[in-house]
């Protein structure tokens, strides 16, 4: 073996720590049966709504990320409340994002550091994940979630009806891999750039077979050899030239998928680039998508509204105490009282339509 002087491996690596496969956690923390029916029935409602099968319009509403699980089943029940009233037109489902992509750096979420401290003691942070996502759909909720981490999901994939691939990872191999194995019906945002056409192609990948690396029930290495899946949609979120909301771009992207033989299914994220970096736009693009889904332009099936308790943002801070309860740390979110109209005024424009 080579003496110290020589060697070449886990040069930069500080520590690894091992924590419980998949399966452990799992049997730890198992599904109930009104858990697996809200995901089962919640993905079928999904495909028959991206098959226009079903009139509603998806609405995933939540917080940017997830820090707090109190605040975050505060939320949930508040959203169930909505359920009775808005179901005939509006199909809800939580945001409930657990890992956040850093531009540069910050923090990355309930899953990589649950305490909030730097320590990132993920193997808690999947547990508290996976308590939070079965408190929620043991309401009655759907759960939608961006998928950022490849490992990640063989711990909480069981409970997502609908996932997500951001906008820096639409692009990646990876990704469209992992996408093309997970059950749920999955949305690939458009490029930072604005670019339409990188989120048709992951559609186009997802729905093939695909074999790469990842982890069994076991947390054993394995290679994953996956069937393809059929329900990718495209979610247009702006880019760094300019909103991507309007008439001409769903139409450009219904487009774009049909000429790629697939199911043209086009959700607009009213947060990001499409409000400008201004969470209180989101009313202003809300209020457009409606209008467009009324007139019948294109293929709208869904929006996506970063809402929390508290409008705004916060900084995080050593500190926890001066962290504000129901405000989020990543994203600027409008608040419950104007989601709540929001979500009214939806329903009553889509109802008269």
């Amino acid at each position: 073996m080579p003496n110290d002087r020589h060697k070449v491996a886990n040069l930069h690596v500080r520590e690894l720590t091992p924590f419980l496969p998949p399966r452990e956690l799992k049997a730890q923390l198992p599904l109930s049966d009104a858990v697996a029916r809200t995901v089962a029935e919640s993905r079928a409602t999904i495909r028959r709504i991206l098959r226009r099968e079903d009139p509603r319009l998806m609405v995933v509403i939540g917080p940017c990320s997830i820090h707090d699980p109190e605040a975050a089943l505060d939320y949930a029940r508040r959203l169930v409340a909505l359920q009775a009233t808005l179901g005939d037109r509006l199909f809800l489902i939580m945001r409930v994002y657990l890992e956040k992509p850093r531009t540069t750096v910050g923090w990355r979420g309930l899953i990589n550091d649950p305490y909030l401290d730097g320590s990132f003691n993920m193997g808690a942070g999947l547990t508290i994940a996976r308590t939070l996502l079965l408190e929620i759909n043991g309401m009655g909720l759907p759960v939608a979630t961006e998928m950022l981490d490849p490992i990640s999901p063989q711990y909480i994939d069981d409970q997502i009806s609908l996932a997500t691939i951001g906008a820096r990872t639409t692009e990646a191999q990876t990704h469209r891999a992992l996408a093309s194995g997970v059950s749920m019906p999955v949305g690939f945002k458009n490029g930072t750039d604005g670019g339409i056409q990188v989120a048709v192609h992951a559609c186009v990948s997802a729905a093939g077979q695909h074999s790469f690396l990842g982890i069994d029930d076991g947390g054993h290495s394995s290679v994953v050899k996956t069937t393809g899946n059929p329900d990718g949609f495209v979610i247009l979120r702006g880019g760094r030239a300019e909103p991507n909301y309007h008439e001409e771009y769903v139409v450009q992207a219904a487009r774009l998928m049909r000429e790629a033989h697939l199911n043209p299914a086009v959700m607009v994220d009213c947060s990001h680039a499409n409000a400008s970096g201004d969470f209180r736009r989101q009313e202003a693009v809300l209020h457009t998508v409606i209008d467009g889904v009324i007139r019948k332009v294109g293929p709208i099936v869904g929006v996506m509204i970063e809402s929390n308790l508290i409008e705004g943002k916060q900084t995080l801070t050593a500190d926890h105490s001066h962290l504000k309860y129901g405000v989020s740390l990543t994203d600027g979110c409008i608040g419950w009282e104007t989601s709540e109209r929001l979500l009214h005024e939806a329903h009553l424009a889509l109802r008269e339509r």
